[in-house]
């Protein structure tokens, strides 16, 4: 691998190391862990030779724990008992582990991707380097060999309840290193004992215990949760990005997102949405224009522009006079703003998808920080059952040694999973919303129908762009009931509460996928709406720094005739809003909101005309899987 290599202790697995493993970094064994390790496999060791009763060592699993293993075969003649050698030539206690990993390997469902395998080996080998769990330092090696050299079982995702851990797949992962099950390797599916001999390795047989070590935990939960939580990370960094084009997009206002507004409800989340928002919109030029100065769309017609470098544009633009006889009760408004309606509605507030964007991205901050705090706790946690403490003091049983207890059960994975699964279709939700409200002419404040000229009415433009990102929310939306508050008993009522923990973090790293494709329909779609809103508001300065106000009149519709009584003043009104237009910077959005701008017209040019927009799509959607937006 062309990574750094991960040290596994137990101890400070962090998130990121995870995310890195998963992609593709090596692991080494601390030799402190692996001291725990031989120590702890040493002990239970001593007490099997010792002939203490141990759940899952001398007795069976589950309902079949009040089971005590014999010191020999009840039925010598039994099929295949006594021949099996992958069962341990016949000792009943390694049959046992052998028995549990190939009877418990039954999922069902499409494979798990690569990236998922490999963070679940991570997880289990550093909660195993703990030294609580009976295994042996050969048998934990191998695990790790397993990953570095790129031996990836074949787990099916479903067949978790998320108590007692992780069964099933945890079975499907262990069963290669016993030679069965199927793997993948340098791409190819095959037999777990054939992907071991091409890697160079061998099958091994378990000890005490070892089974039960390897398959009982949280690690699938865990994996996906890590791999979820890493993607919705820098999900919630380009929800703020996509959301910083739009309010560009709007030429939107920033009171919102003020400082010493958040100081005054400060929830962690929203504070850091609001800052990083304000941040993105840094050098901004259309935040908070005067309302008179916003044109809105008119559609292009030729004799709309008197030259032809000016008849080059997509658009015309107008405005609309507002007469004195209409400004009774608003002398105070006009005072402060001249009397032109375009674009921008004078209201002193935007939507919801634009006003509230702090609250609603910041209450998923928390929830995704909230999870975050869940799983570093996981990370580094002992999981399996029973759990071995060779270190008790004074022990007068084997059960102030041995303890059998409920570290396995996900609940606290499934419940925080839970939160950010009803998380997410909010946050695609008011993307989708952003969205909705650029398309639709009556919401864009004067930008096109459907961010398209149309001047020969055969365009559709984005309209089913917002289409798409409707069926994903609603998609999301019915998938985020959680699963963890259903639980359906197993083992003859002996694990009569399951956390379901597996299927409510497996759907959360599903459901990212598509929140990833809503967030990239939004900025596909404020890219072209910010172009028109720039292109628009520029030229209308260009035609006001021309010098001629009739030429900006001609632009405005309501103007009186020049034997009306107010053509004076509709005539000095329109030279102070040629003025006040020639006098501004050229319009721009923020710093970092027109470098994501260029990094998506590197691939995707502004829609002119209608063409096909799969390939836009499918291109957008892309470049937000590979994260080529820096958020």
């Amino acid at each position: 691998m062309n990574q750094a290599i991960i040290e596994l202790d137990g101890d400070s697995l962090t998130r990121d190391q995870v995310a890195a493993v998963a992609r593709g970094a090596d692991v080494s064994l601390a030799e402190h862990g692996l001291a725990r390790v031989e120590k702890a496999a040493a002990f239970l060791a001593d007490k099997v030779h010792c002939g203490e009763p141990i759940y899952g060592v001398t007795t069976g699993f589950g309902s079949n724990a009040d089971k005590l293993l014999g010191a020999h075969r009840a039925r010598q003649d039994l099929q295949g008992a006594a021949t099996d050698e992958a069962a341990g030539e016949g000792d009943l206690l390694e049959e046992l582990q052998h028995n549990l990993i190939v009877t418990h390997a039954v999922c069902v469902g499409e494979p798990f991707a690569e990236e998922v395998v490999r963070a679940m080996l991570v997880i289990r080998i550093n909660t195993l380097m703990r030294g609580h769990s009976g295994i042996r330092v050969s048998t934990l090696k191998a695990l790790a060999e397993l990953l570095n050299r790129g031996v990836i079982p074949v787990i099916p995702q479903k067949g978790s309840v998320g108590a007692s851990g992780d069964l099933a797949p945890l079975s499907h992962l262990a069963i290669v290193l016993l030679g069965g099950g199927e793997a993948f390797y340098e791409g190819e599916r095959l037999p777990g004992g054939e992907a071991l001999t091409r890697a160079g390795l061998a099958p091994i047989r378990l000890s005490f215990k070892e089974g039960l070590a390897l398959n009982n935990g949280t690690t699938q939960m865990l994996a996906t949760s890590v791999l979820a939580l890493d993607r919705l990370a820098y999900f919630l960094n380009l929800a703020d990005l996509a959301a910083a084009m739009s309010l560009d997009a709007f030429a939107g206002r920033s009171g919102a997102l003020r400082e010493q507004v958040h100081a005054l409800r400060p929830h962690p989340g929203q504070r850091d949405a609001a800052a990083h928002v304000r941040q993105l919109l840094d050098g901004s030029t259309l935040l908070d224009i005067p309302y008179h100065l916003v044109p809105r769309f008119k559609t292009w017609t030729a004799e709309a522009w008197q030259t032809p470098e000016a008849q080059a544009q997509r658009f015309d633009i107008a405005w609309d006079w507002v007469p004195a006889s209409q400004r009774h009760g608003r002398e105070a408004f006009y005072a402060r703003f001249l009397p032109f309606k375009g674009g921008k509605k004078h209201q002193p507030q935007d939507a919801y998808c634009l006003r509230c964007m702090p609250q609603v991205h910041g209450a998923v901050r928390d929830a995704w920080a909230q999870a975050c705090r869940v799983i570093d706790i996981e990370l580094n946690a002992v999981t399996d059952n029973p759990l071995v403490f060779p270190d008790a003091e004074n022990p007068r049983y084997i059960e102030d040694q041995v303890i059998s207890a409920g570290h396995f059960h996900g609940m606290p994975l499934a419940l925080v999973m839970s939160y950010v699964k009803a998380a997410i279709p909010t946050l695609a939700s008011i993307s989708e919303r952003r969205l909705n409200k650029l398309v639709d002419p009556a919401n864009s404040d004067g930008l096109p129908a459907f961010l398209t000229g149309n001047e020969d009415a055969t365009d559709s433009g984005f309209m089913i762009v917002q289409y798409t990102a409707a069926a994903l929310v609603n998609d999301l939306a019915s998938r985020a009931h959680p699963a963890s508050v259903y639980s359906v008993p197993t083992s003859a009522n002996a694990e009569d509460h399951v956390s379901m923990g597996a299927n409510e973090a497996r759907h959360v790293l599903d459901m990212t996928e598509d929140l990833g494709h809503v967030l990239a329909l939004e900025l596909y779609t404020a890219a072209q709406a910010l172009e028109y809103r720039q292109d628009m508001l520029n030229a209308a300065r260009e035609l006001a720094r021309g010098g001629d106000w009739k030429a900006v009149a001609a632009k405005v519709a309501g103007a009186p005739r020049e034997d009306h009584p107010h053509h004076a003043q509709f005539e000095a009104e329109v030279r102070a809003l040629t003025e006040a237009l020639a006098a501004t910077e050229e319009f721009h959005a923020g710093h970092a909101v027109r470098e994501a701008l260029a990094r998506l017209r590197q691939d995707i040019a502004f829609m002119r005309r209608d063409r096909p927009m799969d390939g836009d799509v499918a291109r957008v959607c892309e470049l937000v899987r590979r994260r080529r937006f820096q958020a």
